[in-house]
C-alpha cells in the first residue's frame, strides 16, 4: 500500500507540473541583432526588465583578468543621461530593486519595478548599453569596491579559494582556469582605454538578450523596446575560439593552503561535458543522489552512520564549454583526509556498479520536479531562466521542457555516466589545508 501511495503522489506531482507550469513567451530580433524575449503575466503589477550579455571571465585577456566582473560594477556608475551616483536612487525612488551578477560565461543585469515603471526600466537598460560613461573616476571608485568584495568573499572567507584552486589544476589551456573576480594587480594595471575597449567589444546589442517579463501589454512593450533599443548600433561580431583541454588520463595530486580555516578538506574533482550535453543533466541527478539532504548516500554514510565527516558533498558545476564535478569532505575528530576519500570512493564505486533502488530513483525524480516548479515560481526567476536558456543553451523552450530531460534519465544511465566520468585516473585530488607560518 505504501508503495502504491508513493507512486500515486509522484504521478500527481508530474501531472501538476506538466499542466500548471508552462511559461508562454514571444521572441524576436531587432535589426541591430539584439534578441528580445517577452513573457506576459498579469497576475501581479510587477515587471522585470533584464539584459544578459554574452561576456564572462573566459572572454578576458589573461593579463587583464577580472574585467567582466568589474563591468558588473562599473556600468552602474552613470550614463550621459543618468548622473553619477543616481542609478540606485532612481530605482528605489520608483519602488524598484536591481542587481547584477557575473560568471565565467555571461553577465546579467536586471530591475524589478511596479509595472507602471516598465518604460523607466527599459530606458535605464538602454542607457547602460548606448550611453555609458566610462571615465577614470568611475574606474578608480569601482576598483576599491571590487577589492573590498575580494577581501570579504575570497581573501578573508573560510574556504574562499576552494573553487579557485580546483579550477587552477583542472584547466591548463581553457580560460576557465582563472577566477571570475580576477587578479587585482591586473585591474590596477589596466588603462582607461582598455576598459573602454572592453565595453566597445562586448557591450553591443548583437551580444545581448533583452527579457521583459511580468505585467505588460505586448504591443506597447514592443514599441518601447524599438524606441529605446532599436537605434543602438550593431557591434562587430564576436568570434570565440578557446583552446581545447587534453583529457585527464592520470590522477593529479595537489595541495592548497588557506589561512582562514582550521579544518582541512579533501576534494576529488573531475572534468565533465558542457552544460548542454545530456550527460551534464545525468551528473546533476547523480550529485543530488549522493549528497542532497541528510538521507543522501554520502551524508548518511560519512556523517550519520560512521561519524567520520563533519561535512560532505557533491555538486556538478556545469558551464558553457566544460563542467567540473566536485566531491569534498571535512574530517571529524581524528579521522584523516584519506579516510574521507576512501568513504567517498566507496559510494562512488557503488553508484558505478549497482543500480540505485526504485525508491531512491523516484525520490530523485520528485526533487527535480520540485526544483522545476520553484525555478518558475516568480517573474524575476522566469526572466533569468529565459535569458539563460537563450544565451547559453540556444533553446528558450527549455524553460518548459527541460524537466522532460530529467524525467527521461534512467537508473541505468546514471550508473553508466558515473562509470564514464568518475574514475581515479580522470581526477584531481586536492588537499585543502590550513595555512601555517612555514607554508
Amino acid at each position: 500500500m505504501k508503495k502504491n501511495l508513493f507512486s500515486l503522489a509522484a504521478l500527481l506531482l508530474v501531472g501538476l507540473t506538466a499542466n500548471a507550469q508552462e511559461v508562454k513567451f514571444e521572441e524576436y530580433d531587432l535589426s541591430n541583432g539584439m534578441h528580445v524575449i517577452l513573457h506576459q503575466d498579469n497576475t501581479a503589477p510587477v515587471v522585470t526588465t533584464s539584459v544578459m550579455y554574452h561576456v564572462g571571465a573566459k572572454d578576458e585577456d589573461p593579463e587583464r583578468t577580472g574585467m567582466a566582473h568589474f563591468f558588473e560594477h562599473l556600468l552602474f556608475e552613470g550614463t550621459e543621461n543618468i548622473e553619477r551616483g543616481e542609478w540606485f536612487k532612481i530605482v528605489t525612488s520608483n519602488g524598484g530593486s536591481n542587481n547584477a551578477n557575473t560568471t565565467d560565461d555571461r553577465t546579467y543585469y536586471y530591475e524589478v519595478f511596479p509595472s507602471n515603471s516598465l518604460e523607466l526600466g527599459l530606458w535605464m537598460e538602454s542607457e547602460r548599453l548606448m550611453h555609458p560613461i566610462i571615465n577614470q573616476i568611475g574606474v578608480d571608485t569601482q576598483n576599491e569596491v571590487v577589492k573590498e568584495e575580494k577581501r570579504l568573499r575570497v581573501d578573508n572567507s573560510p574556504y574562499g579559494r576552494f573553487f579557485e584552486n580546483v579550477k587552477l589544476h583542472m584547466f591548463k589551456k581553457h580560460p576557465y582556469k582563472g577566477t571570475t573576480i580576477g587578479k587585482m594587480a591586473h585591474l590596477d594595471a589596466a588603462t582607461l582605454e582598455e576598459f573602454q575597449a572592453f565595453n566597445k567589444k562586448f557591450y553591443v546589442p548583437n551580444n545581448a538578450v533583452l527579457v521583459v517579463a511580468g505585467d505588460i501589454d505586448i504591443p506597447s512593450t514592443k514599441k518601447m523596446i524599438e524606441d529605446y533599443f532599436g537605434p543602438i548600433p550593431r557591434g562587430k561580431d564576436i568570434v570565440r575560439n578557446f583552446p581545447k583541454e587534453d583529457p585527464i588520463t592520470k590522477e593529479i595530486r595537489a595541495k592548497a593552503y588557506d589561512p582562514n580555516i582550521q579544518i582541512p578538506a579533501i576534494v576529488a574533482a573531475y572534468r565533465t561535458p558542457a552544460m548542454t550535453e545530456r550527460d551534464a543533466y545525468v551528473l546533476d541527478m547523480l550529485s543530488s543522489y549522493l549528497s542532497d539532504g541528510k538521507t543522501s548516500k554520502l551524508y548518511k554514510k560519512l556523517v550519520d552512520d560512521e561519524k567520520k565527516a563533519l561535512q560532505v558533498g557533491a555538486f556538478n558545476q556545469s558551464q558553457e564549454d566544460y563542467g567540473t564535478y566536485i566531491l569534498f569532505g571535512l574530517p571529524l575528530g581524528d579521522n584523516s583526509l584519506d579516510d574521507i576519500l576512501a568513504g567517498i570512493d566507496e559510494e562512488l564505486t557503488k553508484a558505478q556498479n549497482t543500480l540505485m533502488t526504485e525508491r531512491d530513483y523516484q525520490k530523485l525524480q520528485n526533487k527535480f520536479e520540485n526544483r522545476f516548479v520553484s525555478s518558475n515560481s516568480s517573474v524575476s526567476g522566469i526572466a533569468n531562466s529565459l535569458a539563460r536558456y537563450y544565451m547559453l543553451y540556444d533553446d528558450v523552450n527549455l524553460i518548459n521542457n527541460e524537466i522532460d530531460i530529467y524525467r527521461s534519465i534512467t537508473r541505468e544511465e546514471i550508473q553508466a555516466v558515473a562509470k564514464k566520468y568518475l574514475n581515479p585516473n580522470q581526477r584531481l585530488i586536492l588537499e585543502y589545508l590550513p595555512k601555517k607560518d612555514d607554508n
